[in-house]
């Protein structure tokens, strides 16, 4: 383990190669979970929060499909974890 993450982040001295390392994580998962919000507001034309009003005002098509359904949980989840990574990011820095 030792070898792969001095490897990866080119840094010899363990106490500064695995702070760079998890911040490279933190980074990729954050890029990850904004690709995927990005993709749904593409794919809804709206941002979450206006999804979520229109969904409990039963404004959404096929709300109960399991399409729209899964999408939602899903989309939902993106922003939770977009903004949880955003807080570690700026408690890395």
């Amino acid at each position: 383990m030792f070898q792969i993450l001095t490897d990866l982040t080119r840094e010899s001295r363990i106490e500064v190669a695995l702070p760079l390392a998890i911040k490279d994580l933190v980074r990729l998962k954050l890029a990850d979970a904004a690709r995927s919000r990005l993709a749904f507001e593409q794919q809804y034309g709206i941002d979450f929060e206006a999804f979520r009003q229109a969904w409990e005002e039963d404004r959404v098509a096929d709300k109960h499909s399991y399409d729209v359904g899964r999408d939602y949980w899903e989309w939902e989840a993106a922003v939770t974890d977009e903004q949880r990574l955003q807080q570690m990011i700026e408690r890395l820095s």
